[in-house]
């Protein structure tokens, strides 16, 4: 038996929203004093089955919510983490610049991701393998350069290892 779903999510027709996001985004609201302060996680739902969270699924989470589409928009706009536009890839690599990055050589790093992948920071590969972003800072400063991609902090990196570690990525 599916989710049970508010009315406008039965009269739509193109739903972004599975039966399976709402149910993980209902079963959310328990755990929190308000609708509003759900929003960031059902966010985070939505982004991690689709990639990326379309204006579309904006408007289905902020009437889940029984919120205004603004607020949720809000909430998504403010964080960098999200894109809005397309998905990203099945890879994120965010290589860090803070200054201790920078110091040990991110930016040569980044450069050299941005050769082998064929890509600038900001984009995604043509066959949706990775996205190269970068991090203002990802908390390794005692391992810098670090990089965080697919869940997996990768510290004191040299561009040797980093092609390793992107031949690794399917």
């Amino acid at each position: 038996m599916g989710a049970r779903h508010p009315p406008y999510l039965m009269a739509t027709a193109e739903r972004i929203l599975t039966d399976e996001m709402v149910a993980a985004i209902q079963a959310l609201l328990p755990r929190y004093p308000t609708r509003q302060a759900v929003t960031l996680p059902a966010l985070h739902i939505v982004n991690n089955q689709l990639r990326h969270v379309p204006l579309a699924a904006v408007v289905e989470i902020a009437e889940l919510l029984e919120l205004a589409p603004a607020q949720v928009q809000d909430t998504l706009s403010f964080y960098g983490f999200f894109k809005q536009d397309a998905p990203h890839g099945r890879t994120r690599a965010w290589i860090c610049r803070s200054l201790s990055c920078a110091l040990r050589g991110s930016e040569s790093l980044i450069e050299h991701a941005q050769q082998k992948l064929g890509i600038a920071s900001g984009e995604t590969t043509p066959d949706g393998r990775v996205t190269l972003e970068e991090a203002e800072c990802l908390g390794g400063c005692d391992f810098a350069p670090c990089m965080l991609a697919g869940g997996q902090l990768h510290k004191n990196l040299d561009t040797a290892q980093l092609d390793r570690i992107i031949d690794t990525w399917e």
